[in-house]
């Protein structure tokens, strides 16, 4: 398919995810002290791309590690997302997820 379709398809994509989770290494998300899940905005897509409009920075307890991202309907359905590289948070503490490395690449084939 060509681009214009595959940005309609992200762009859409974009539509379904409302918030921006943070998981461990198994998978499960992160809970406890002050974690939430993020609200996020998506850029328009490009290249078949959409990526969050601005970093998003989580609050995270003590004794967790943060080992990936996925993304949420606000009725909380997982759609998926991707691996990070596992950061272990000894105290509390905060995680950047930097926006112009996060995003979802839709591809032809």
């Amino acid at each position: 398919m060509n681009e214009d379709y595959r940005n309609e398809i992200a762009d859409h994509g974009a539509s379904l995810i409302d918030e921006i989770g943070l998981v461990d290494e198994g998978g499960e998300e992160i809970s406890g002290g002050d974690y939430s899940r993020q609200a996020i905005t998506w850029t328009s897509a490009t290249d078949g791309t959409i990526r969050p409009e601005s970093d998003l920075t989580f609050d995270i307890p003590g004794g967790s590690t943060v080992a990936g991202w996925r993304g949420y309907s606000d009725v909380g359905t997982e759609y998926g997302g991707d691996d990070l590289t596992a950061e272990s948070f000894e105290n509390d503490g905060e995680y950047k997820l930097l926006a112009d490395q996060t995003g979802i690449l839709h591809v032809s084939g």
